[in-house]
């Protein structure tokens, strides 16, 4: 897998509509929090709802986030990086 661009998620914090900038155009975003994955569209999913589940209590974007042309995978899981590296 290539890796075009590494970003340290403690140097460089995202929130809120930052968060939200990044992630907007996408067509998809998976997220695993825990062991769950979820998928979700941001062209049908709420802004809100969107944001409550790619962040953290802290509020900002969980970490690891990787985009694979249009699609973020955000957070992390053994499963959900099964699933990219497959």
């Amino acid at each position: 897998m290539k890796v075009d661009e590494v970003v340290d998620a403690r140097k460089t914090v995202l929130q809120g509509d930052a968060a939200w900038h990044l992630v907007a155009g996408a067509d998809q975003i998976v997220v695993a929090a825990g062991g769950k994955i979820e998928e979700l569209l941001p062209a049908k999913a709420a802004k809100d709802e969107i944001l409550a589940r790619i962040t953290g209590r802290t509020g900002n974007l969980r970490a690891p986030v990787l985009r694979r042309g249009r699609v973020f995978y955000i957070g992390y899981n053994d499963a959900l990086y099964a699933l990219i590296t497959s």
